[in-house]
């Protein structure tokens, strides 16, 4: 039998997070472009300046409408035509509405590149809005909300918000919308928001892919650059304030098998130099299967499957004046709810005593940097958080210092991060589960003031 030598590794290729080319086309329209050799899908996405914050009042939602009906037919195409049209091309075509504005977003195979795009800037710019398009929305909208509202997960969501912001902000309210103000959303009501708030001038197009070959200049000026409007004013971000006086919320679930949690207050945003400490120790805290609270809570003490902690941007403006959403979140069992939330806090508690160790630290470095070259193999992976940048105000090279930012972030400082982030008296609790089983319990632990609504 021959035997041949173990191989040996090669040297490991230096890589960064790709750096985009910035311009501007004739109608104000931002680009940013990437060429990234042997991504053949490319992938392109349209952020609009239509926030949800400009929605008018008791039409929450219509963003949302408006986004989907997009691509449900142009002044060319029914809506069967212009998906018959994607289909013909390869393409694939969605949108969706946040806090920060809508986004569009395109795949397509690099070699149909124009034709995609033409159908994207057909899409952004003479949508047909028809009146029974926008209706069946509108009802599919309808359908969604019962189904998500029985959801643990999400009905939990929707409480927090509640919870945390004044009912003036549009961020306490579902970002799609509830079932009163989707039913008033009309077709007008549709093209008013459009006309309102789409236009080149203030959006960006963010286009990933192998470039080769492919005259980007000649393709944009042909398709997105004939997209025409006003020029318009970007809308500023308003001012986030909340409420995070330590107190416990149960929505009632009578006879629910599971109490779904969701512990949370906010934090500041990208721009705040405390935010690679607070991704390294939030991670530390509850970011993998490894972390100290799945060690607890599941490996332990087997109350749950996981239990996760994170932190996602709400609104960011280059002020330091947006906000995130800190959270914990996972579920237990019924029975459990009560020494789980008390193991919980002992965690936290525990913590802000005793400090993390230099090997959590160390693992979780190694998970966040060591897997961005993974993490951003595909041409999609790379423009969603080019988006994510502009979006947030934040410079091209933010994730690529980001990574160089966390690597060089010490024990203490992700410690002091985290810390800061989950203090043990200023969360709000929502418990989604079966009141008469678990409020005593809870009241019992003394982590705030006990309210109860209904399901």
């Amino acid at each position: 039998m021959e035997f041949h030598p173990q191989p040996t590794p090669g040297t490991a290729r230096p890589w960064a997070f790709p750096a985009p080319q910035r311009g501007t086309l004739d109608n104000g329209l931002t680009v940013l472009r990437c060429d990234r050799p042997g991504q053949k899908v490319v992938a392109v996405e349209i952020l609009l300046g239509a926030p949800l914050e400009a929605e008018p009042e008791g039409l929450d939602g219509v963003a949302t409408i408006t986004a989907r009906a997009l691509s449900e037919g142009t002044d060319k195409h029914s809506a069967e035509e212009f998906a018959a049209e994607l289909e013909r091309c390869g393409a694939t075509l969605d949108s969706l509405a946040d806090h920060p504005g809508v986004r569009v977003s395109l795949e397509v195979p690099a070699s149909r590149l124009p034709k995609g795009l033409g159908l994207l800037a057909e899409a952004l710019r003479a949508p047909a809005f028809a009146a029974g398009e926008v209706d069946r929305l509108v009802r599919n909208r309808l359908d969604e909300i019962p189904h998500e509202m029985a959801n643990p997960a999400r009905r939990a969501a929707k409480q927090l918000s509640q919870e945390l912001f004044p009912s003036s902000l549009r961020v306490s309210r579902p970002r799609q919308g509830t079932e009163e103000t989707v039913a008033r959303i009309d077709s007008a009501a549709v093209r008013t928001f459009y006309e309102a708030h789409v236009r080149p001038a203030t959006s960006t197009a963010v286009i990933v892919g192998d470039l080769s070959g492919i005259d980007v200049d000649a393709v944009l000026a042909d398709t997105l650059g004939a997209w025409t409007g006003d020029k318009g004013d970007t809308r500023p971000v308003p001012a986030v304030t909340a409420d995070d006086t330590g107190r416990v919320v149960i929505v009632d679930r009578p006879g629910a098998v599971q109490t779904q949690l969701l512990i949370g207050r906010i934090g500041p945003d990208r721009h705040d130099s405390v935010w690679p400490a607070q991704v390294l120790g939030t991670y530390c805290l509850g970011g993998t299967l490894t972390s100290r609270l799945d060690r607890v809570l599941r490996e332990e003490k087997g109350y749950t499957y996981g239990v996760r902690a994170f932190g996602q941007v709400l609104l960011s403006a280059p002020d330091g004046s947006g906000a995130s959403m800190l959270a914990i979140s996972g579920s237990v069992d019924t029975p459990n709810t009560g020494p789980a939330l008390d193991d919980l806090w002992k965690v936290l508690r525990t913590l802000a005593a005793e400090g993390l160790t230099d090997a959590e630290r160390d693992v979780a470095v190694q998970n966040l940097v060591g897997v961005a070259p993974l993490k951003y193999e595909t041409a999609a992976s790379v423009a969603a958080t080019l988006a994510d940048q502009v979006e947030q105000h934040l410079p091209d090279d933010y994730q690529a210092q980001l990574y160089a930012r966390l690597a060089a972030t010490g024990t203490v400082e992700a410690t002091a991060a985290a810390v800061s982030a989950f203090p043990v008296d200023r969360l709000v609790t929502v418990l989604v589960g079966d009141a008469a089983q678990i409020e005593e319990p809870v009241r019992a632990l003394d982590i705030g003031e006990v309210t109860v609504v209904t399901g």
